[in-house]
């Protein structure tokens, strides 16, 4: 019997960014960071945020994470970024981070969270997401 957790599918498109986590993310238990996590979702989702709003972007809020299971040294993380929602001048995107252990094929959803970014113009004001 395994401790995994029951299979999953991640997304179907391509992931935003793909990592591996090292030894330098860990802390005094061995166990990755929970920041590390986040700070990584947060590039993902501002990549995304970025491409959609053709520019400058900045996060203003993160809704509720949870850490649904350990990442391990030498896992291979995969973040996959989606625009939920555009308004005016904001954008929701819901970012996944998938594990995969380092000598198997096995993926799991280790977390999950909805950021919201703003488009910003050159002097950092709030600026219209252009039209998709």
């Amino acid at each position: 019997m395994s401790n995994r957790p029951p299979p999953e599918d991640p997304p179907k498109a391509d992931p935003v960014i793909r990592t591996t986590a090292m030894p330098a993310d860990t802390n005094p238990a061995g166990d990755i960071f929970g920041g590390w996590l986040m700070g990584l979702m947060d590039m993902a989702a501002g990549s995304a945020a970025t491409r959609r709003a053709r520019g400058r972007c900045a996060t203003v809020a993160v809704e509720a994470m949870s850490f649904l299971s350990p990442v391990r040294v030498g896992d291979e993380v995969s973040f996959y970024a989606t625009v939920l929602t555009t308004g005016r001048t904001s954008m929701r995107i819901r970012v996944e981070a998938w594990r995969r252990e380092r000598e198997g094929d096995h993926m799991n959803r280790v977390t999950d969270a909805v950021f919201t970014f703003v488009a910003l113009d050159q002097t950092g004001r709030p600026r219209p997401v252009p039209a998709a």
